[in-house]
């Protein structure tokens, strides 16, 4: 069950994401930050502070490659380990870090300032602009999973039921809702009253 995608163009991003209850922050580069924001957590949009992270733009991968290396040796002595619930496979061990938020944040903002770099802060707001740019797909792609979901319930014994379509159906529509996008109108009906039933079957309310 595919995730929505979004094109990258062949861009760069530095990213600063912030865990939103605890003070540790992860930096990186990615061409797909999106896919990479998911590898770290599912719903990376209730873990991170979007409302505090951001992206750098670099055109070249040398200059997103440079950058990184300068947050992880400026802030070197605040090197934090991942947190548990961040899949190994997808933490990296040298770029977390503890208390210095509001350093990494200035840091980035110089660079930008410095090196003509663009800053896209609030994180929120590009991710908005992103999803945005799936909006019009969303319609057939969410009537497409639902399909899926209820073909499962009503046709595959209990036991042998998977949430994976349902899960990624609600993540996507949570994100949306968490980002103030109003799905009402991108949504069949079908979909909109399955997002909103208390009993809605198909997935495992994994949070």
């Amino acid at each position: 069950m595919s995730y929505p995608r979004f094109a990258s163009r062949g861009r760069t991003y530095v990213y600063v994401l912030p865990c939103r209850n605890e003070d540790i922050l992860k930096v990186g580069f990615s061409r797909d930050p999106l896919d990479r924001f998911r590898t770290l957590h599912r719903r990376f949009f209730e873990f991170f502070d979007l409302e505090r992270g951001l992206l750098i733009h670099a055109d070249q991968l040398r200059d997103a490659r440079r950058i990184e290396r300068l947050f992880i040796t400026t802030f070197a002595d605040c090197r934090a380990p991942a947190p548990l619930v961040v899949p190994q496979s997808a933490a990296g061990h040298t770029e977390w870090f503890r208390g210095v938020s509001p350093q990494v944040d200035a840091l980035a903002r110089h660079i930008c300032a410095e090196q003509g770099f663009v800053l896209h802060a609030p994180l929120s707001a590009w991710l908005r602009e992103r999803f945005g740019d799936w909006s019009e797909l969303l319609f057939g792609w969410s009537l497409r999973m639902l399909e899926m979901i209820e073909y499962q319930h009503f046709n595959v014994p209990t036991h042998e039921h998977n949430a994976r379509a349902a899960t990624v159906l609600r993540d996507v529509l949570d994100a949306y809702v968490a980002l103030d996008i109003d799905i009402a109108a991108l949504l069949p009906g079908s979909v909109f009253d399955w997002y909103h039933r208390t009993d809605y079957f198909g997935s495992e309310r994994e949070r």
